[in-house]
């Protein structure tokens, strides 16, 4: 029986590291995250033969923050994935909560505004077209905590406790869109918070704070209501093949207790990430404030030299 959705049979053998670390790729995450690193090269290596320069930190965080889409769907992971509720609950938290964070701090949107070419006069390219979209009303919704934060938490709760879930995991399509959608709004709740491009709601950082913790205990909360439940809460998971020689129960409460974990740490790693930031804005604000003084300080020295030349001068 084809379960998976993309020709993996239910029959799997009981899961360890090494069957999950198997090479088998989902075509759609393979092109798409080998576009999304050529692209990234492309600007990368058009910047430096220009001469200027992009920090190597960044190209990591974002080589990782890919890979790491790559590791959740292009291996055996996915194939447990379909058929064990906690192989599938480590892949939605990485790609929802890990990803989007190293790819954020990759800047993505700057390297491409920095990289892509101007169009002439009266005309749009790829910049002028990313331009308008990043000033766009809708990306000033989709970006705002009224949004981002009640989708973050009914992705969760209106998808795992409603039919929605079962119908996404029936067919192929279904899947990919649940897992883009899961990316998707990674990025949208991440951005405004710690994200180093440009946006169009950027608060202050104890704001950002607050956003990022706002979520955090629904969050918290929907692990621990898989981890405390007596039955089964997915129709999907309900049934797990013999083959795997797990229990459905105890498998829920593991994807539970992974829910929870991942409340936590991503969280922590968001926080030092955004003191960080904190700390870099705060010196730049301070350098300014320095370049200011000592050029004010220039001035009223030459005037206070002028002032004492004038004694000097005969008739004074």
């Amino acid at each position: 029986m084809d379960h998976s959705g993309h020709g993996m049979t239910m029959d799997l053998p009981p899961f360890t590291l090494g069957r999950g670390l198997e090479w088998s790729a989902a075509p759609f995450f393979l092109v798409a995250c080998l576009a999304g690193l050529a692209l990234y090269g492309w600007g990368v290596v058009r910047l430096v033969r220009r001469g200027d320069k992009w920090p190597v930190g960044r190209t990591v965080a974002y080589v990782l923050g890919v890979l790491s889409i790559v590791l959740m769907m292009c291996t055996g992971l996915n194939d447990y994935g379909m058929v064990m509720f906690s192989v599938h609950m480590v892949q939605h938290m990485v790609i929802s909560m890990v990803s989007p964070i190293l790819i954020l701090l990759g800047a993505p949107i700057t390297l491409a505004l920095r990289a892509l070419p101007t169009a002439g006069r009266g005309r749009k390219g790829p910049r002028e077209l990313l331009l308008m979209f990043l000033h766009s009303r809708y990306m000033r919704i989709i970006t705002h905590p009224a949004f981002t934060i009640p989708l973050f938490i009914a992705s969760l709760y209106g998808l795992y406790f409603t039919p929605i879930f079962d119908t996404l995991m029936g067919s192929k399509a279904g899947h990919i869109a649940m897992m883009v959608h899961f990316l998707a709004v990674g990025l949208v709740f991440f951005w405004p918070i710690m994200g180093v491009d440009p946006g169009p709601h950027r608060p202050g950082y104890l704001m950002r704070m607050l956003e990022l913790f706002a979520g955090m205990p629904f969050h918290a909360f929907f692990g621990i209501s898989l981890m405390m439940a007596s039955e089964p809460m997915v129709e999907t998971f309900k049934n797990p093949p013999a083959s795997l020689g797990v229990e459905a129960l105890s498998d829920q409460n593991a994807a539970g207790g992974i829910a929870w974990a991942f409340s936590e740490i991503p969280s922590v790693l968001v926080l030092v990430a955004l003191l960080f930031q904190w700390y870099a804005s705060d010196q730049r604000q301070a350098r300014r404030t320095d370049r200011a003084a000592d050029r004010d300080g220039d001035k009223e020295l030459e005037a206070y030299n002028a002032y004492l030349a004038s004694l000097n001068t005969p008739g004074r």
